[in-house]
């Protein structure tokens, strides 16, 4: 897949970048070699390989869920600008 210089016109206006003529056209090179790239990892069969993450296998370290500086809500509620039955009051931003 190639992409034309137009569309990295486009592409670098929508990321608010400001480029060269020369810029554009080596980042329409450099941005269709990274398509073609791409492009050829639909070639790997991956029908029998479980989803992963990572390739080497890690083990979460997990610790026990305890609150240990608990019991200060009413302190933390009091600094608020205005709270109402133990919670936070803010603006409505989505009507």
């Amino acid at each position: 897949m190639s992409l034309d210089k137009a569309t990295v016109v486009r592409i670098s206006r929508l990321a608010h970048l400001a480029t060269t003529d020369e810029e554009q056209d080596r980042l329409a090179g450099e941005l269709s070699g990274i398509l073609d790239w791409v492009e050829q990892l639909d070639e790997v069969d991956t029908d029998n390989v479980e989803p992963m993450t990572s390739v080497v296998e890690m083990l979460l370290k997990a610790r026990e869920d305890q609150i240990s500086d608990g019991g200060i809500a009413e302190d933390i509620v009091r600094n608020a600008p205005k709270s109402d039955h133990g919670f936070f009051v803010v603006p409505k931003v989505v009507e």
